[in-house]
This record gives structure tokens, C-alpha cells and sequence, in this order.
């Protein structure tokens, strides 16, 4: 954990610092790029370990498929809050350039929650399990989740998510259902705001 607190300024600020003069999709990429090779390089002293201790173990599909279709749901329910963060809104409208479509979709469901979720339902979640079990990690990892979007609004949008994506994460010891689910959820909402206006 010490290392990845670390590492994460330590790569994110400069690689931020140097795609900043081209535009919203290059900061996303640079940034959750430079994130996930501070997972990479937090993980790394464990070797084989790594990979259980991230969570990424075998589960069932029906947590899958059930937390996806929850997290659908939720996410349909949050929206109606009527909540329009500005940093969602530059890569909604980043998506709708016919031109960088594919690539926002792969950095905004592919990359980001495969980061995100390395992140706090991975190494953050693992770590507080292990001292001090799984409902504390439960908690406290949703609630970082949400605070790492900093836009209070954005924050009261995906802590709901948040909350949940922990919960598949604590329910079934693997990290597949909340991956599976935060990629879907995100591509649901960047195509049908790009493409449906939604």
C-alpha cells in the first residue's frame, strides 16, 4: 500500500503534466495509464501473490451478470438525480467526436475501471481486509472511491456505485463482478450519451 501511495503522484502528475496541451481524452489515457503502472509496480514485490491479492480469483457468472444488471439499474436511478458534473460532461462530449468514439469508450469503459477497480477494490480493499476485515474495507474503499472523483457532484453520483461495486467485492471475494460491472456501466453511459444524446 506504501508503495502505491507513492507511486500514484509519483507517475500520474508529470504524465498528466505532459498530455495537458492535448486535450481531455489524452489526460484520461495518461492518466489512468500511469496509474495502472503504479498498480504494477505497487504489486510487484508480491510476484505470484499479487494476482489473489487483488481479488482477481474465479466467480460464478451469475454475480457477473446480476451485479451488472444491478449496476445498470443504479446507475439509470442515480442519473435521474439530475447531478451534471463538469469532468463528465468534457468526456461525454469527447465521445461524441465521431473520430475519437472507439477510443474514449476503450479509455472510459475499458481502461479506467480496470484501473479504478485495481485500485480501491484491489490493493486499497485488499489491504484493509487483511487488518481489519472485510466490512471496514467495504466502507472505507467505496468512500475513497467516490472522493477520488473530487467534483462534489461526480462524488454524489458514484458513490451509490461506489458502495456497490464494494459490496460485489466483499459478497464474493473476487474482483470480476465489479470489474465486469463498472466497464459495463461505463459504456452504457458514454455510448448512449454520445451516440443517443442521453
Amino acid at each position: 500500500m506504501a508503495i502505491c501511495i507513492v507511486a500514484l503522484p509519483l507517475l500520474v502528475m508529470p504524465a498528466v503534466w505532459l498530455a495537458r496541451r492535448d486535450g481531455t481524452l489524452a489526460i484520461i489515457i495518461a492518466f489512468f495509464l500511469a496509474a495502472l503502472l503504479a498498480v504494477v509496480i505497487s504489486v510487484a514485490p508480491l510476484g505470484r501473490r499479487a494476482v489473489p491479492a487483488l481479488g482477481i480469483r474465479a466467480v460464478g457468472w451469475r454475480p457477473i451478470v446480476l451485479g451488472t444488471l444491478a449496476t445498470i439499474g443504479l446507475s439509470v436511478a442515480v442519473s435521474q438525480i439530475g447531478l451534471d458534473p463538469k469532468g463528465m460532461k468534457q468526456a461525454v462530449e469527447t465521445a461524441r467526436d465521431p473520430g475519437l468514439f472507439a477510443l474514449s469508450l476503450l479509455a472510459l469503459a475499458g481502461l479506467a475501471p480496470l484501473v479504478e477497480e485495481l485500485l480501491f477494490r484491489g490493493i486499497l480493499y485488499g489491504w484493509l481486509a487483511w487488518r481489519w476485515g472485510g466490512v471496514l474495507a467495504w466502507i472505507v474503499s467505496s468512500l475513497a472511491f467516490a472522493a477520488a472523483h473530487v467534483e462534489l457532484e461526480h462524488i454524489l453520483l458514484v458513490l451509490p456505485l461506489g458502495l456497490w461495486f464494494g459490496w460485489l467485492r466483499w459478497r464474493t471475494g473476487s474482483l470480476w463482478p465489479s470489474l465486469v460491472a463498472h466497464a459495463a456501466n461505463n459504456g452504457f453511459a458514454i455510448a448512449a450519451a454520445a451516440l443517443l444524446g442521453i
